[in-house]
């Protein structure tokens, strides 16, 4: 009776042994993993820019994997933390590819909008014999009669604060001003930018100039002969708003279009 006592107590041994040991494995191949992960997001440079955050959780989480491993922490919490590491890790790089993936398509949009414009030319010439054409073109990108001639303003909502990129909303303006310089070759057009008093005068002048190139990139990407724009920056110049209040201070965040005559002709810079 004794022997099968001391055989029962050997394979009960046995057994939690064997179940410690099975554990074990699946704890460090889980911290191998994790280890794998993070190790590829951290060398990565667009997960590093795109999701930075997350890969500094995904650290976090594997060096407390790794420290319960080194303790004598238990098996479930190593395998949690090391899946905690990897999940992090595999965000990172799907905000990476997300992020990716948007460059891609604004892109492809930008090459889809070439392509409407291109269908859309055959069709607009013939609309140019019609009377009264010309004017309602005009009307339609909501110019203003100045001395300088005709003026279309963009206003500081088709841009980011601070910034020189122009945001989607610009795309239907600036198609139907590439569709009227395709149908008036001769005409010419002065892209002039402008800022309000906030920041530095050379910051300003210099934003200026950078909104006003990025109105003008995207006219010829779209098909426009970059001899028929001249680009210019005011800064803080010529105001048309009292800069002591914030609609003011946006109304002068913004960027001006000057047509040319049907020769050609603009009128002369400020």
């Amino acid at each position: 009776m004794g022997g099968l006592k001391a055989i029962s107590s050997l394979l009960l041994a046995s057994v939690v042994l064997g179940g410690c040991a099975a554990h074990q494995p699946a704890s460090e191949q889980a911290l191998e993993a994790a280890r794998v992960s993070f190790q590829s997001v951290k060398e990565d440079p667009n997960v590093l820019r795109a999701a930075p955050k997350d890969v500094i959780r995904a650290g976090e989480s594997l060096g407390r994997a790794e420290r319960l491993s080194s303790y004598w922490g238990s098996a479930e919490d190593v395998r949690h933390y090391a899946y905690l590491s990897q999940r992090y890790a595999e965000i990172a790089r799907q905000h990476s590819e997300i992020s990716l993936n948007q460059e891609r398509a604004a892109k492809l949009e930008l090459e889809r909008q070439r392509l409407q414009l291109t269908l859309r030319e055959a069709k607009l010439l013939s609309v140019q014999q019609h009377s009264g054409w010309l004017e309602e073109q005009m009307v339609s990108l909501a110019t203003s009669e100045t001395e300088r001639g005709l003026v279309m303003t963009l206003g500081d909502m088709l841009f980011d604060a601070g910034r020189a990129e122009l945001q989607p909303a610009a795309n239907r303006t600036v198609l139907k001003l590439v569709q009227f310089l395709q149908i008036n070759p001769q005409r010419r057009v002065r892209i002039e930018g402008y800022t309000d008093n906030t920041g530095s005068a050379e910051e300003n002048l210099e934003l200026s100039r950078a909104r006003a190139q990025a109105v003008a990139d995207l006219l010829v990407d779209l098909g426009v002969d970059p001899k028929r724009i001249q680009v210019v920056g005011y800064g803080v110049d010529f105001p048309v708003a009292e800069n002591a209040s914030a609609r003011g201070r946006a109304q002068n965040r913004r960027v001006e279009i000057v047509f040319s005559d049907e020769r050609g002709q603009l009128g002369a810079e400020r």
